[in-house]
């Protein structure tokens, strides 16, 4: 079989002027391959070895195909130069066109590397050192040598769980006949991430207000319910070699039928206070807020008793205002209910002994009471406190008592969980909780996996878009603000300079 090279189409381009007569050249090329490949398909005895071979025969067939005609295509988007204009405006200063193309030999596709010829433009003032640009890589979007649609396929795969540099460059290798080294794989995804972060709030807001849309019309006789939690996970850093612990928030939609319809993920590096996050998660509750027209949903904010996570219910959600009218929000504070059982067991621990028959007995029913009676944290507290004077315990199942109790006892108003349950509030952070294992754990924590800070935030923001179902859209817009600034003509009637560029 015949294989491309990557000089064939900028040959074929020098004798084709017409759209038309380039894709009749490519098809040239195409069919007496497609021709031999289907002799060999009917001439021999079929086997299921024979047909594995053939099947991925025509797959690198069709591969090459598409890179000769993409090759073709876009080595003819500019000519000759004729009907280029001489003198552009790109970001406020002016450019020269060169007399002649250059080639970028190293230009990735889906289909493969192709050679792009272009023209270039250089910088009118001679003496000043500025980079030559490219229009036609610039109209392209190309992303360090990289098409839109492979940065695309690139970015979700480094978002991906269990994903790796190693293996995201072998799948380029075999998928895509592409051969790319470490570090312009990583200045890809560090641009890649760039873009997406500038409009990941916007696509996010808008995907929570299609959700909420859907809520107001779903069917049911229960308020809709929007859940927010936040939570903390260790993580070893690679450069100084010593554990922080980064952040990680969802918020959810709950519809009238209590079925989550829509988790949108956040996610921070380790940050000395978490500011960033608690900035991240107030702009977007803010905007989402901001552009629903409809009735409030339940408003719960769903997590453990963590410093920060008690912190930014008590310094930012329990103050906030709605951004429109002015008025007060009702944020429902939740703590999370299966630490509150682990504080129960405890104290069944220190009351009876670990797996004794009354452990086993009293744990049981005052979890039932907890979560199912009226005022069931002061129940509890009340049953032992009358149980403790009756058993005898050491100083150190004494102290575990005492723990466990008074973490009851300060979030007793935290903990009306029967109340919750009437009014279809989530009682559990295990959506919260299970962010931390699906955006950090599955990606960062891998065997013999090693990182930086920054090199962290460029892989948890791709994987916060991938999993929040956002990434089409964000982008989408990521390519559409790259629009307005292209390259422009120089206005005509203006005087320009007589020195040639080349």
């Amino acid at each position: 079989m015949v294989q491309f090279t990557t000089t064939d189409a900028h040959r074929a381009t020098a004798v084709v002027d017409s759209v038309e007569s380039q894709v009749e050249a490519a098809l040239d090329w195409l069919r007496p391959q497609l021709l031999d490949w289907a002799r060999g398909m009917q001439g021999g005895q079929l086997t299921p070895a024979v047909f594995f071979r053939l099947e991925l025969s025509l797959v690198v067939l069709l591969r090459d195909f598409g890179r000769f005609l993409l090759e073709l295509l876009l080595n003819g988007c500019e000519g000759d130069g004729g009907l280029l204009p001489h003198d552009l405006i790109y970001e406020g200063q002016g450019y020269r066109r060169l007399g002649k193309k250059t080639r970028n030999a190293h230009v990735a596709t889906l289909f493969g590397t192709i050679c792009l010829w272009r023209f270039g433009y250089r910088f009118w003032e001679p003496l000043v050192k500025e980079s030559c640009i490219f229009p036609l890589e610039l109209q392209l979007g190309l992303i360090v040598r990289a098409t839109p649609a492979l940065a695309d396929y690139i970015g979700r795969q480094m978002a991906e769980a269990g994903s790796t540099q190693s293996r995201v460059l072998r799948q380029l290798k075999e998928e895509h006949g592409i051969s790319m080294g470490v570090k312009r794989l990583r200045k890809l995804v560090w641009r890649i991430s760039e873009g997406l972060s500038e409009h990941r709030q916007a696509a996010q807001v808008e995907e929570l207000l299609r959700i909420l849309h859907m809520t107001d019309s779903s069917s049911g006789n229960r308020k809709p319910v929007l859940a927010v939690g936040r939570d903390g996970i260790t993580l070893c850093e690679y450069q100084y070699r010593f554990f922080e612990v980064a952040t990680t928030a969802t918020v959810t939609v709950f519809d009238r039928a209590d079925k989550r319809l829509k988790t949108i993920y956040l996610a921070w590096r380790p940050e000395l206070g978490q500011s960033t996050m608690s900035q991240m998660l107030n702009s977007l509750l803010t905007e989402v807020l901001a552009q629903w027209p409809g009735p409030l949903p339940t408003l719960a904010y769903v997590a453990d008793s963590g410093g920060k996570e008690t912190s930014y219910f008590e310094d930012t959600l329990r103050r906030m205002c709605h951004p429109r009218t002015g008025a007060p929000l009702d944020w429902q504070r939740v703590v999370d209910f299966y630490h509150a059982a682990e504080r129960v067991w405890a104290i069944a621990a220190a009351l009876f002994g670990q797996g004794t028959a009354k452990y086993w007995a009293w744990g049981r029913r005052m979890l039932r009471i907890l979560k199912g009676k009226p005022r069931g944290a002061k129940r509890v507290l009340h049953s032992a406190a009358a149980l403790a004077p009756r058993r005898k315990m050491g100083k150190s199942r004494r102290e575990e008592f005492r723990k466990a109790c008074n973490y009851i006892r300060k979030r007793t108003k935290w903990m009306r969980y029967c109340e919750y349950k009437n009014r279809h509030i989530p009682l559990g952070s295990g959506i919260t909780e299970a962010a931390c294992k699906t955006v950090f754990t599955q990606r960062l924590k891998l065997s013999g996996m090693r990182w930086k800070k920054i090199g962290a935030q460029h892989i948890l923001t791709l994987r916060t878009i991938l999993l929040s179902n956002t990434w089409t859209a964000t982008y989408a817009m990521t390519l559409s603000t790259q629009e307005p600034s292209l390259p422009i003509p120089y206005a005509a009637g203006r005087p320009k300079n007589g020195r040639k560029a080349a």
